[in-house]
């Protein structure tokens, strides 16, 4: 019967079987997309400029077999355009899809010799083809109908004509089992139950099922159900059976909610030990296999039927929620998720060994998880563990119920564990659950932090592209990379400590005002554009930018970052180094926060033992000591002793009426003056730093605590926050004046305006413009996060004393910030997906990518004095 509709699996490597002049291009090209397929012909004419050129086949094909891997390797439905009619021509093929866990399909294009020599005949290419050649192709095309099945084909159409190729209208893709992409959940997964029916009860219970004895009418009626909280389902990990007092108890409940559709269930090795023995294969009765024969010897034939045919039904692992979960009984490598072959089975129910004994006489599992770099959160048992512990974004919930331990379901979304005690220790495991001895240190740190001590230079170097959730992706050049390398190795502090580093700052278009190089209207004119209601101006406080890291104490600090013996926190600059290096000063500054923070009641009110916060550490002198002494100090002290001189020399020039004399001293006696009020600009944000009580920290961010960030409130509810902390302690803490401007309001605008005259005028550095948002939503494009608006006398430390001179103000208006808000956009976005990345749990190197990414950026070649 002819095929109007070839099924194929989602995921397979379909090779077309045909002799020259069958028509396989032509099917190909008719029902595949073009970008899948791979043909011989295409690759000879990519390597020889002729794909009629025979002598180049063996680069050809070279091409063809690493263009195939690569689409393999990414998962793509892939279609090979090849005569194929030799054997040791698919050999290297299904090795491929051996190799990616792929199911390899054979679709037979069968014409007669004379229909395929007339459409040689027909292409003036092949018109001098040997006659010999499709007759002989013919033969090793029949040979080859024996052997496509032992060769490993899952899947063979043997189209025969013409009219039977031509009758194939369309392809359907068949999702793999495995595949349950569109199943969103949310789902209470269930670790290794091994017979322990009444804590499995118990724990269904807690996690709000309902579970009930039901009348048993007929031999196939399994004597109870469950009912699930509205919207949830339960998914259990495999190894229902074996050591404990109730494997029918457990198979029956199991059985029925995947039955109702209130549960999914993947295998695990011991339930496929009881399905061989059940199919009549020989089984050692050891690993308490011959307690569940025992407890089984009374149940009914039917029910074992039942057993039989779920067990047999039962897929060896799921891919969930768009990819975004994966479970197995074992575990899987990232490379097998949403593959099918024995391999990726044989993962899935035992994981993988090193080949060693220990000395329980129990195999070596490799850890697959230390190196587990996949986007799909995995979860998985097998492997009993004292704790469930996240490494990688994986994590083994086999808490040992029958030896004495927990049965343990991981809540998802919601990454939240639900444990019940096993009522008893069933059996006594091999290998004790809780090991005698661990290292002091290791016994402190979770997994993850353990693995994290150790990052690998690989995942930043050559060129980094960073997705986040603000922009679509981040780029890092490999130069970039290279230099924020060497800052990062030689000077910062410990990764652990550094969870977020601050953007750059973009300053406002320049203004056209007299004597001014910027100015609020500008920076209230580009929110507007932007769509902006109301802003936020902060006073700009001219400090050193700092990011502050504290837990409530020591072993806060070891619990969340996964530092020992490095104090509660850290206070470090925006390239990561440690703002302090005088340990005893550093110890009284956070000690006297922590103190702040408990008057206050912060831990309480947030929940919390740790924060992290974006603030500036006054004075500028504290931490740029040595810059002013020899950039800005230096400029001044020769200005203030040559100038005048000079002047004075200029003076007795022009009583002589020298020609020029009198425009070079004015001139030289305004150089003067600015230089007079350049020395009085930077000196206004210098003072000597002896102790603490020298110290002002002025936070106007609190980005995080325990569970969650603050980019979703505004930036007067940070404002507000913080001055109720900074009350707490006025002698260290200064809380940051602020106004909220409404930009439609022709009165708050020239209030604010106002604000900055009079701040600037009386020596502050100027205003911080931001949306009321701290990130504002339903734009098409990020909004810049501050712009900063400095006043006139403030710049001349940025600009040089005599920028405000006449030829040098109408240059420097010439000046271009779109770069630098480009950027502040990267920059910004990096912050913010790093530090949710932390909150979320992620492991180091992705917090660390998103922080180095920063750094890295920091390094592109933008004016400094913007």
């Amino acid at each position: 019967m002819p095929y109007d509709t070839l099924k194929l699996p989602e995921l397979s490597l379909v090779l077309l079987i045909g002799t020259s002049g069958a028509g396989k291009s032509t099917f190909a090209r008719r029902l595949f997309r073009s970008s899948e397929i791979v043909s011989s012909d295409q690759c000879r004419e990519l390597v020889a400029d002729d794909e009629n050129d025979q002598s180049a086949t063996p680069d050809a094909f070279a091409l063809l077999h690493y263009l195939v891997g690569l689409r393999l390797k990414r998962g793509l439905l892939t279609v090979v355009d090849a005569t194929n009619v030799q054997p040791e021509a698919r050999k290297t093929l299904v090795q491929l899809a051996r190799d990616y866990h792929i199911l390899p399909t054979a679709v037979i294009l069968d014409v007669p010799d004379r229909v395929a020599e007339d459409r040689n005949r027909a292409r003036a290419e092949r018109m001098h083809m040997g006659r010999h050649v499709i007759p002989q192709q013919r033969q090793q095309l029949r040979r080859s109908l024996k052997t496509l099945k032992a060769e490993g084909f899952r899947h063979i159409y043997h189209l025969r004509g013409t009219e039977e190729i031509d009758a194939v209208q369309s392809v359907v893709r068949d999702p793999l089992y495995n595949n349950r992409k569109h199943d969103t959940g949310p789902f209470d997964i269930i670790g290794d139950v091994h017979g322990c029916y009444d804590e499995l009860v118990q724990l269904l219970t807690k996690l709000g099922y309902f579970v009930e004895a039901e009348p048993v009418a007929d031999a196939r009626d399994l004597g109870v159900h469950v009912q699930a909280p509205e919207g949830r389902r339960a998914l259990f990990l495999g190894d229902l059976v074996d050591r404990g007092p109730a494997s029918p108890q457990v198979l029956r409940l199991v059985m029925r909610m995947v039955q109702d559709g209130t549960a999914l269930c993947v295998p695990g090795n011991h339930d496929i030990k009881l399905l061989r023995h059940l199919n009549g294969k020989q089984v050692n009765d050891k690993h308490g296999f011959a307690e569940t024969l025992q407890q089984l010897a009374g149940e009914s034939d039917t029910f074992k039927s039942q057993v039989r045919q779920f067990l047999d039904g039962l897929v060896s692992h799921y891919v969930l929620d768009g990819g975004k979960l994966v479970v197995a009984h074992a575990g899987l490598r990232e490379d097998m998720q949403g593959r099918g072959s024995g391999a990726v089975r044989a993962f899935a129910l035992f994981g993988e060994t090193t080949g060693e004994i220990d000395e329980f006489g129990l195999p070596v599992r490799y850890n697959w998880a230390s190196e587990y770099r996949g986007r799909a959160m995995v979860v998985y048992g097998h492997t009993p563990v004292p704790e469930p512990e996240w490494l990688n974004n994986t994590i083994d919930i086999d808490t040992g119920c029958v030896f004495g331990g927990r049965l343990t379901a991981l809540r998802y979304p919601e990454r939240e564990l639900v444990t019940v005690p096993a009522a008893q220790v069933y059996c006594e495991p091999v290998r004790p659950l809780r090991p005698a001895e661990v290292a002091q240190d290791a016994a402190q740190l979770t997994a993850q932090q353990q693995h994290d001590d150790l990052l690998d230079i690989r995942d930043v170097t050559g060129k980094q592209i960073i997705r986040t959730r603000l922009l679509p992706s981040v780029t890092i050049r490999e130069e970039n990379g290279v230099a924020a390398l060497e800052v990062m190795s030689r000077f910062a502090l410990n990764p652990k400590w550094l969870l977020y580093l601050p953007p750059t700052m973009s300053p406002s278009e320049t203004s056209a005002l007299p004597d001014l190089l910027e100015h609020p209207a500008e920076a209230f004119d580009y929110f507007r554009r932007q769509d902006v209601q109301r802003v936020v101006c902060e006073e700009k406080h001219m400090g050193s930018r700092v990011v502050v890291v504290l837990a409530k104490d020591e072993d806060a600090a070891r619990r969340r970052f996964g530092v020992v013996g490095e104090g509660p926190g850290k206070c470090y600059t925006r390239t990561g180094r440690n703002f302090f290096n005088d340990t005893v000063l550093e110890t009284a500054f956070l000690t006297r926060l922590q103190e702040a923070l408990a008057t206050a009641g912060f831990w309480e009110k947030f929940s919390t033992d740790w924060l992290c916060l974006d603030a500036e550490l006054l004075p500028w002198s504290a931490k740029a000591q040595e810059l002013i002494k020899n950039q800005y100090a230096a400029v001044a002290a020769a200005a203030t002793a040559a100038l005048p001189v000079a002047a004075g020399v200029l003076a007795q020039a022009a009583t002589r009426g020298l020609d020029g004399v009198e425009a070079l001293l004015a001139r030289t006696t305004a150089r003067q003056a600015a230089a007079e009020h350049y020395a009085e600009a930077y000196r206004r944000y210098c003072w000597p730093v002896e102790s603490l009580a020298d110290l002002r920290l002025a936070p106007f961010h609190l980005l995080a605590t325990e569970g969650r960030t603050y980019f979703d409130k505004d930036h007067a509810w940070h404002m507000e926050t913080l001055r109720a902390i900074c009350l707490a302690d006025e002698g260290l803490l200064r809380a940051t004046p602020y106004r909220v401007v409404n930009l439609a309001d022709i009165t708050d605008v020239e209030a604010a305006t106002q604000w900055w005259t009079d701040l600037t005028a009386a020596g502050g550095e100027g205003v911080v413009v931001k949306p009321y948002d701290f990130i504002p939503a339903g734009r098409k494009h990020l909004v810049q996060p501050a712009l900063k608006c400095r006043g006139r006398e403030y710049l001349r430390i940025i600009y040089g004393p005599d920028y405000l001179l006449p030829g040098n103000l109408e240059r420097l208006r010439e000046r271009a910030v779109k770069t630098k808000r480009n950027l502040a956009l990267r920059e910004f976005a990096l912050g913010v997906e790093g530090l949710e990345r932390f909150v979320a749990g992620a492991p180091l190197r992705e917090v660390h990518q998103c922080v180095f990414g920063v750094l890295a950026l920091e390094s592109e070649a933008i004016d400094p004095r913007l």
